[in-house]
């Protein structure tokens, strides 16, 4: 199969999708993998480190995606790139549909297959493509969110932890799943006063006997949201239902509650956000005032902040995903890893995830099998 390694244009994203070890192993097998020059500089790597391991460097975006089976990237597919999108083209990236229904509508037309990262399934229902972005953006939310909370930021002036004499910042962590926990790990850290919520008692006890009178755990509804996020100086969001657009939990009147000043981080943005109000920004502009004066951080590509990191963690986990896909085709790579049928989201211009369908009632549903197995 021939790899391409577009790079990636979304405003301000440095990360790659495929280090050189991963491209090596692609070859190793007989693949081929080209990639636009200068894709990996955003991680300090040159067209030199893919060559010595055997990938063909071409100059253009267009030329890559014209040449390639599948496309190996991070981030959803932009404008640009939909009109490259080839019939029968595997994209093997985050996707994020809910929310976008121009792209959802992108890939059917071009009768493309994508395999979104973030709704690959494990059977207990944990995320593993998801899981290692979840936990940079849950520790970078509280670094965030800190630097924000500065005065010439526009937050209220407050630090974190406090120091003798001074009260320590209230942070609420919405949610305890991979993103809330690795949150809570670097608020604690700082000595913040943190609480966190959730539905799951199971998980509150769980981080209730890890970190015993440094947090406070509650249970999540309205009521307890709306009485912790008032007191809030920094709130993180990080509501997440694999797949789908995301509740708005935190309500206007739990925002015009807040103090002027204060912050709040909704990791939760590329599925939607979990506020009525929060709207896509991107690192070079990350912030906007509600009408009452509180902070909105919702950069859509937290990890791009971080993309050396980034970059490693997701290639550890995504890469033996894709060596499957490019060997065995789609439907052998699902045999062979039942978690990555959930991933399947469009299949050949089919919709096949019942998240993004009920997202947009008005485009045709289909069952995976019934696409996947018509006529065999």
């Amino acid at each position: 199969m021939r790899i391409g390694i577009p790079g990636e244009i979304k405003p301000q994203e440095h990360r790659i999708a495929l280090v050189p070890e991963g491209a090596a192993e692609f070859i190793n097998r007989g693949h081929n993998v080209y990639m636009t020059s200068g894709a990996a500089n955003g991680i300090g790597l040159t067209d030199e480190d893919y060559k010595a391991v055997g990938v063909e460097i071409l100059s253009t975006l267009e030329e890559v995606y014209e040449v390639s089976d599948m496309i190996v990237g991070v981030k959803e597919p932009q404008p640009r790139e939909l009109a490259l999108i080839k019939p029968g083209q595997i994209h093997y990236r985050y996707l994020h549909l809910a929310p976008d229904y121009d792209q959802t509508v992108g890939l059917m037309e071009a009768g493309a297959t994508g395999i979104a990262f973030e709704t690959v399934e494990m059977q207990n229902r944990s995320l593993p493509l998801l899981a290692p972005m979840s936990e940079v953006a849950g520790r970078e939310s509280v670094i965030f969110g800190a630097n924000i909370l500065a005065k010439h930021m526009g937050g209220k002036g407050i630090l974190l932890g406090g120091v003798t004499g001074t009260a320590r910042a209230k942070v609420v962590v919405v949610g305890a799943g991979i993103a809330g926990q690795a949150a809570l790990k670097m608020a604690v850290g700082l000595e913040s006063d943190v609480t966190i919520l959730d539905v799951d008692i199971a998980k509150l006890k769980y981080l209730d006997d890890i970190y015993g009178n440094k947090i406070k755990t509650l249970y999540s509804n309205a009521g307890n949201l709306a009485a912790t996020i008032k007191e809030a100086d920094l709130v993180i969001s990080t509501v997440l239902i694999p797949g789908a657009k995301c509740p708005h939990l935190i309500t206007m009147d739990m925002i015009h509650s807040m103090e002027a000043g204060s912050v709040i981080v909704d990791i939760s943005i590329d599925q939607g956000g979990s506020t009525p109000i929060s709207k896509p920004t991107y690192h070079e502009a990350p912030t906007f005032l509600t009408d009452n004066g509180v902070v909105m951080y919702c950069c859509a590509n937290m990890p791009g902040a971080m993309p050396k990191t980034s970059s490693y963690a997701l290639a550890n986990v995504t890469l033996k995903y894709g060596l499957a896909i490019a060997d065995l085709g789609v439907e052998g790579a699902i045999k062979r890893f039942p978690e990555l049928k959930p991933g399947v989201n469009v299949y050949e211009g089919k919709l096949v995830y019942k998240h993004v369908s009920t997202a947009f009632p008005d485009l045709k549903f289909d069952e995976l099998d019934t696409v996947m197995y018509a006529g065999k």
